[in-house]
């Protein structure tokens, strides 16, 4: 099984789903003869991305988290195909169940933020179309200033955070939102990173030794690691660069590996510096190889 203990924590990957985005939005001012070398677009201009996800059973507390939830399985027909949703791939629901855990199991659902591919497993439609919570006994921990970005959007972001999403969450009486670099418990804390959206919060799990960073949509592809790479749909690019520099620094001084949410290819990637001094991807690993 691709896994990793790291202290009293079991850390699993999982993948919800497929689907593609827009290179050109993906990339920001970066020239698509550049991007398209290291990650190539279909004929629509569209590159894969995943929706990698997280479930992290702590042997400490008894506590399940699961660590975002992709996009769901509410989309209609139209939305399906201009993302090109590709469920066969894999979901939700069958990753959990390849690792043993039912959705009743999960404790706390951990947001990075709330845009629709984030969190967009947390409802689904019955037979009859009503809508129901996938995680019935799950608490709902989303950051404090990232939650009030998601129900007051601005009219840039708004097409990214969906009611059906949201709503349920706060008429739950499970939702719990946290402060800025908060401990869930020893050897799990958060990163906060305000460039691509408002109190973005990133999960870092630790042992002393080693040290993992799901690295949400500050680095969504080894191919955002160069500084200028930065999405058009950041909220706040310039914010996003100085929070790269930051961030890069930390990880290649502390030998960090990054966890990539969205990266089709890559799970867990390491950085370096190379010879003229910029930040590159090192090694490309699954979890379990983590030594």
């Amino acid at each position: 099984m691709n896994s990793l203990t790291i202290g009293n924590l079991e850390l699993y990957p999982i993948e919800t789903g497929r689907f593609r985005l827009d290179g050109g939005a993906m990339f920001g001012v970066v020239p698509k003869t550049l991007w398209s070398r290291l990650i190539p677009a279909d004929e629509k201009n569209r590159i894969p991305m995943a929706m990698r996800c997280m479930v992290v059973k702590s042997s400490a507390t008894n506590r399940v988290y699961l660590i975002d939830n992709g996009c769901g399985n509410k989309f209609d027909k139209k939305m399906e195909k201009i993302y090109s949703l590709d469920y066969e791939h894999s979901n939700l629901i069958s990753s959990l169940k390849s690792i043993d855990v039912e959705p009743e199991e999960i404790t706390d659902m951990v947001f990075t933020h709330l845009h629709f591919d984030h969190s967009g497993g947390t409802t689904d439609y019955d037979e009859n179309g009503d809508l129901y919570e996938v995680f019935p006994n799950a608490r709902y921990h989303v950051n404090r200033r990232h939650w009030q970005t998601a129900i007051h959007p601005n009219d840039r972001e708004t097409a990214s955070f969906f009611p059906e999403n949201i709503n349920p969450m706060k008429e739950s009486g499970r939702l719990i939102l946290t402060e800025d670099n908060h401990t869930f418990e020893e050897g799990f804390d958060t990163l906060i990173a305000d460039g691509h959206t408002e109190g973005q919060q990133l999960p870092r799990f630790s042992d002393g030794g080693r040290t993992i960073v799901y690295a949400a949509d500050l680095f969504p592809t080894f191919a955002h690691v160069p500084l200028p790479w930065v999405m058009g749909y950041d909220m706040k690019p310039l914010q996003t660069l100085e929070e790269k520099k930051v961030f890069l620094k930390q990880a290649v001084e502390n030998d960090w590996y990054i966890f990539l949410e969205h990266d089709a290819s890559h799970e867990i990637i390491t950085l370096k510096k190379n010879e003229k001094g910029k930040y590159e991807m090192d090694r490309s690993l699954k979890i379990s190889e983590i030594e």
